[in-house]
């Protein structure tokens, strides 16, 4: 399982906000994950050639936003709701 990340799983908040990326990250570990965390750097709607590493995000999600989740099958989603509420929906076994 890989996280994918913009600069990190920030878990503080900045104005008010916290960031969907450290939000998704805490509620996989919450549930009993450990995935690996990849940082992907840049901004979602820059061309990709500007940030290469998003074309993995881009291919299981069909966006370069992240957080994306990707599964060990190669399937994945993306939008940090979407993976807290999988999270949620789906612990680790043994939890």
């Amino acid at each position: 399982m890989k996280l994918y990340v913009c600069y990190g799983d920030w878990k503080f908040v900045i104005l008010g906000h916290r960031h969907p990326c450290g939000d998704a990250h805490q509620a996989l570990l919450d549930a009993g994950y450990d995935p690996e965390v990849v940082k992907v750097y840049g901004l979602g709607p820059l061309p990709l050639w500007m940030q290469p590493k998003r074309r993995r995000v881009e291919e299981i999600t069909g966006k370069t936003w992240v957080p994306a989740l990707e599964f060990d099958d190669g399937t994945g989603i993306g939008n940090s709701k979407k993976i807290i509420a999988w999270a949620q929906a789906n612990p680790a076994k043994g939890r």
